[in-house]
């Protein structure tokens, strides 16, 4: 049987409101990690890297809060914001400890 939106449980939208808030911080926190980490490997001064990583993370997040909504699966939302963004924090940290 085909799901519609008015059959949905009042808790598919608190998921959503969750994945949309606390996954897109997650995924957005792990790209800032990865971006300040590589510009400043590649040769930038840490703090304009620092910037330039929350200026384009504030437009991630707002992406990312967006397509929760839109997506069709909530699972395939979670697995992209969770792995993603425990993905990019992981590569940040390694890359953070080899320019130490």
């Amino acid at each position: 049987m085909k799901t519609t939106l008015t059959s949905r449980t009042p808790w598919h939208a608190v998921l959503r409101i969750a994945a949309a808030v606390l996954g897109g911080y997650m995924l957005t926190w792990g790209f800032i990690a990865l971006v300040t980490a590589s510009m400043y490997a590649l040769g930038m001064e840490f703090h304009d890297a620092e910037h330039l990583s929350y200026l384009l993370g504030m437009l991630l997040y707002l992406t990312a809060f967006l397509w929760a909504f839109a997506a069709p699966r909530l699972s395939r939302v979670w697995l992209v914001f969770a792995g993603g963004g425990a993905l990019m924090a992981v590569l940040a940290s390694l890359l953070q400890s080899q320019l130490t």
